[in-house]
């Protein structure tokens, strides 16, 4: 009986599964062989020595003076060869020897033993990728299935990586070795299991810094939050509770070794790693990196920000068909709007003219009829312009004239007068 040891020891060993639950499956299986051959109204009890492997088999009888069914009943002489102390009417356990079972029988608990076998393999391999949800396999691709791919995870068990969770533009060929990130293991209607996994999915990032940046593993460095869009760019913001440690300079690595492992694993995908902050002017600020920010204006009410940058810096701090804001954006949960330092001037001053005019408005200093005003004068209204543009000491508020008027020196005031006697001659 050692040899059932043995097999038990090497099938926990090389498939996972429990010696001691596979002995409770040779025991339901042992006691379903002694139903088949001695039949369903008996009560059997087995026993598996965990040491040995011995089995015991125990049904058990009533004592009686006349037996009537040999399979429930023992006459009182037998019984008390078994123990002295047995009575009419006692219940006694009298061991059967598996050389009792028939052929039918002994089939039936091999068929259980096996399928319990199978069974605990299963759950094993499914208990093995389970605790495997949310981090990063490889693979070894197989075979393509339409637009998807088949991708061997060990001896036993396939997965498909649906096109959608491809990197776009990546090309695979069988025999390679990927990088997986399992996002789902549940169970089918059929005792199955399936595993969801991605190439596209934003923590495989995650994942593959945590793998290769010790500080990362380690809690020193954290990631505070990634956007990416797949085959292009990523960006990740990290976060040292060490100051002694610098949490960019952690990821990139010495001469970059850390990141490019990363940028190599992703299929040359470009990763901009930026310092988080709690203030979110200087998060956005970072975030918009490698461009150059001049100011930022935050509403953490509305989530919303302005943000100025040089005029020669618009376009990248856009980027291309702008993936640099909209990541910024995603990584920072802000609604940013980005405007040129030339672009904030001029909604600036667009902003004070219409404060200026709509306070002329309230202080009831400009009156303007609408019915008082001749459409075909407007056709003058470019010279009148012209002339006030080449007037640089003129104010072009009309409501400050007045105040102008006073405060200047007898000698403009000539000037002004002269300048205007001047202009009523050539009309």
């Amino acid at each position: 009986m050692t040899e059932i040891i043995e097999a038990l020891n090497m099938l926990e060993r090389e498939k996972n599964i429990s010696k001691e639950e596979m002995m409770l499956s040779i025991e339901k299986a042992v006691a379903s062989a002694c139903e088949k051959d001695f039949g369903e109204n008996t009560e059997y009890s087995v026993q598996m020595d965990r040491e040995t492997g011995v089995i015991r088999v125990y049904t058990h009888k009533t004592v009686v003076s006349e037996i009537i069914d040999s399979r429930t009943d023992i006459t009182l002489e037998d019984a008390r060869m078994i123990d002295p102390s047995y009575d009419i009417d006692d219940e006694v356990p009298v061991e059967i020897t598996t050389k009792d079972f028939g052929r039918i029988a002994a089939q039936k608990a091999r068929g259980i033993i096996l399928q319990n076998i199978k069974e605990g393999e299963r759950k094993s391999l499914y208990t093995h990728f389970k605790n495997k949800e949310k981090q990063v396999v490889v693979g070894v691709v197989q075979r393509f299935v339409g637009n998807n791919i088949s991708v061997s995870l060990d001896d036993k068990t396939d997965t498909i990586l649906s096109s959608k969770e491809m990197i776009p533009g990546e090309r695979y060929r069988i025999g390679s070795r990927i990088k997986l990130y399992v996002i789902e293991v549940k169970e089918n209607q059929k005792g199955g299991f399936r595993i969801v996994t991605s190439r596209t999915h934003p923590d495989l990032v995650r994942r593959l810094f945590e793998r290769e940046v010790t500080e990362i593993a380690d809690g020193t460095v954290e990631i505070k939050s990634i956007s990416r869009e797949p085959g292009s760019r990523s960006k990740i913001a990290v976060w040292s509770n060490n100051p002694d440690v610098d949490p960019v300079g952690a990821c990139v690595g010495l001469n970059g070794n850390r990141v490019n492992s990363i940028v190599d694993d992703l299929n040359g995908e470009k990763i901009d790693i930026i310092e988080w902050d709690e203030d979110p002017a200087i998060y956005i600020e970072n975030a918009l990196r490698p461009s150059k920010v001049v100011s930022v204006d935050v509403d953490p009410d509305e989530k919303s920000a302005r943000v100025v940058v040089p005029d020669y810096q618009l376009s990248l701090a856009i980027g291309k068909e702008g993936q640099n804001a909209r990541l910024a954006a995603r990584l920072t949960e802000y609604k940013i709007d980005i405007k040129s330092e030339t672009q904030a001037a001029e909604l600036e001053a667009a902003l004070a003219e219409y404060e200026k005019y709509a306070e002329s408005l309230e202080d009831g200093e400009e009156d303007l009829d609408v019915d008082d005003v001749d459409i075909d004068e407007t056709e003058d209204i470019d010279d009148v312009d012209a002339d006030v543009e080449d007037t640089d000491d003129v104010d072009a508020d009309v409501e400050d004239t007045d105040a102008d008027e006073a405060d200047a020196e007898e000698t403009s005031e000539e000037e002004a007068e002269e300048g205007e006697s001047e202009e009523v001659e050539e009309d």
